[in-house]
């Protein structure tokens, strides 16, 4: 890691030594978000007050981003970046390069549980999320301060919508005949905590790791026992290994998108509800 670091140095030093912290010549504030949720944010509470930047390229897994030197010095330019510390190394590394009061960490908000930063899963806490964002942007944007009081808005708005689906949510799984959620990745802990459901996964926080054959046997040996029809995997992740175990139980693989990436035309309120449609067929819920 410590090579890594320096190369990230030896990069910004090359990139702007100095650098005046520019913002987009139509008077915008530059923010550069680590991954879609936050870049989502941003632009919900920014309107056109903002110029957002994704740094991970749809379809692709942000937990494996690798900075080219062109991210690099739209950190280096920006306002203010969002980050999630913990879920994407390169960033983390990146950031810590930066002015700390142009950088902001989302997982600080409120406390994670057991170090799994999935938070946006949960639109509680992703509205609690947006009030922090708003803050921060009114402060970037100190310019013209009068554009506080949209920022404010603009989350209050969200917030609100954030919340209406989070009624949604409850109201769709409440009256269920199984509360057994069966993922290939440790991704759904915060939706299922909101929700009260199990949360059974194959693999653990990291999806690029492989589970053992017993760890596989006592999932599909769990799920047969309470009746799970569906085994879920992930839209950036390779479904086999739900397959594998969806064929050893004689149930169905579908998908349950943690919204890490969106696709075209998709937003994380079409997603989320796509994903509450999918949870109500699996769960046999009225």
């Amino acid at each position: 890691m410590r090579w890594r670091a320096a190369a990230l140095v030896a990069v910004l030093l090359t990139l702007g030594g100095c650098a005046v912290h520019r913002q987009p010549d139509d008077g915008r504030v530059r923010v550069v978000a680590g991954f879609y949720p936050l870049q989502f944010v941003a632009e919900q509470i920014g309107g056109d007050r903002v110029a957002v930047q994704n740094l991970t390229r749809g379809g692709a897994e942000p937990h494996d981003l690798e900075l080219q030197p062109s991210q690099l010095a739209a950190l280096e330019d920006a306002g203010l970046v969002l980050y999630l510390r913990g879920f994407q190394p390169a960033v983390d590394e990146a950031v810590d390069l930066q002015d700390k009061d142009r950088t902001f960490d989302v997982s600080g908000v409120e406390p994670l549980h057991d170090a799994d930063p999935h938070v946006w899963l949960d639109p509680v806490r992703l509205a609690a999320i947006a009030e922090q964002v708003a803050g921060r942007l009114a402060a970037a944007d100190a310019a013209d301060p009068a554009n506080a009081g949209g920022y404010r808005s603009r989350a209050d708005d969200l917030a609100a919508r954030l919340h209406e689906l989070d009624g949604e949510y409850e109201r769709g799984l409440s009256d269920c005949a199984r509360h057994d959620l069966v993922t290939s990745h440790e991704a759904f802990g915060y939706l299922a905590a909101r929700y009260h459901l199990v949360q059974v996964p194959v693999t653990g926080l990291n999806p690029d790791e492989e589970p053992g054959p017993q760890r596989v046997r006592d999932v599909a040996r769990l799920a047969k026992e309470r009746g799970v029809t569906t085994i879920f995997f992930e839209s950036l992740v390779s479904p086999k290994l739900s397959e594998t175990v969806a064929r050893e139980v004689g149930a169905k693989a579908a998908v349950l998108d943690p919204i890490e990436g969106v696709e075209d035309g998709e937003t994380y309120f079409t997603t989320m509800r796509a994903n509450l449609a999918a949870l109500r067929d699996a769960l046999g819920c009225r």
